[in-house]
């Protein structure tokens, strides 16, 4: 990796954090499903009760898969995909130019034009192809073949397609948080899927507490196999991890959902997850998802290149068990097994 791939990082992680506030009153918890997995919101609002919050963040939820859905025929990424229309909104523009600059920072190893690959392999709810013709599909993935000009996206190939999910719940959580802050909240929780983003403290005045979990294959548990804990005061975080989404072709290999786009292969290596703390859950969504594409040996390069990256690897030992990797900044917000 360049040098000036690890300065992008700069660019990306904007220092700084507001300082936590006493809650006031009580909270509000809203509790649901949002784009098609669970959520859990709550915080110290003023503006809006319970049901007018739940109102608004299905509201919310509307308008994320009327934009961003790859399993909503209807939706506008689905209508670029199929060449409809080449008209984006802000949603679109704001997670293109967030995953561009990802993609640089990871020498294109992050890519949101996988999605024939994704889908050819069975992830994008389609059925998986028995012989997946990878040398045909490369030919039109590469995150330099879309761009955005005059509100409108340009294709270097119109078979190139977008795959936003690896960024797109991040982007979701953030403005969920916007929400809430508009709503009078100092102190907050969102999670959505077990992507988190936070501020102040807990109704305890407490710093929240979120876990990491063990990155077991086919934990699907939400939450009852916990390997780390970590104190969040404000800031997002988001893991990323081929132990839920994956199958075992006939050859007895492991296939997972994290595509290595400069190899058309499934990214399966010694990392487990990738934990990511950031200022927004768009950029740990994101980063998280450009790690389990780097692999263990190139994702513990460049995250130790990356100063101030608060960062929390679960790799396999080699064996059956697991060991946990952190950057200095991450485990400095570790939680001991007493507290």
């Amino acid at each position: 990796m360049k040098k000036m791939a690890v300065r992008r990082w700069a660019l990306l992680a904007v220092a700084g954090a507001l300082a936590a506030c006493a809650p006031r009153g009580g909270y509000v918890t809203v509790d649901g499903a949002m784009l098609g997995t669970t959520l859990h919101v709550t915080g110290d609002v003023t503006g809006c009760d319970r049901g007018e919050l739940y109102a608004a963040v299905m509201e919310l939820d509307g308008q994320m898969k009327a934009s961003m859905s790859i399993f909503d025929e209807t939706s506008l990424l689905s209508r670029l995909n199929r060449n409809e229309t080449d008209s984006v909104d802000r949603h679109i523009v704001r997670n293109l130019a967030l995953a561009e600059r990802v993609s640089g920072l990871s020498g294109g190893r992050y890519d949101v034009t996988v999605k024939p690959l994704v889908e050819a392999y069975g992830f994008a709810g389609h059925e998986r192809e028995a012989q997946v013709n990878v040398d045909s599909i490369l030919r039109f993935v590469g995150h330099e073949k879309i761009r955005v000009r005059g509100g409108r996206l340009v294709k270097d190939d119109p078979r190139v397609q977008i795959d936003l999910n690896s960024i797109a719940k991040g982007y979701a959580v953030d403005r969920v948080a916007e929400l809430l802050e508009r709503c009078g909240a100092r102190n907050y929780l969102v999670d959505v899927g077990g992507e988190i983003c936070c501020r102040g403290v807990n109704s305890q005045g407490n710093p929240w507490r979120v876990g990491i979990e063990t990155p077991f294959d086919g934990n699907m548990s939400e939450g009852d196999y916990v390997s780390v804990r970590v104190r969040l005061n404000d800031g997002a975080m988001a893991t990323s991890g081929n132990y839920r989404r994956f199958y075992i072709d006939a050859e007895g290999r492991k296939v997972a959902h994290t595509i290595d786009p400069l190899t058309g292969r499934s990214a399966v290596s010694g990392l487990l997850s990738a934990t990511v703390v950031a200022d927004s859950c768009i950029l740990a969504d994101a980063l998280g998802t450009m790690f389990m594409a780097l692999g263990e040996d190139e994702a513990l390069a460049l995250a130790g290149r990356m100063e101030g990256l608060r960062a929390c690897f679960i790799l396999s030992d080699g064996s059956e068990g697991y060991r946990v990797w952190y950057t200095p900044a991450m485990e400095a917000m570790v939680m001991r097994d007493d507290e």
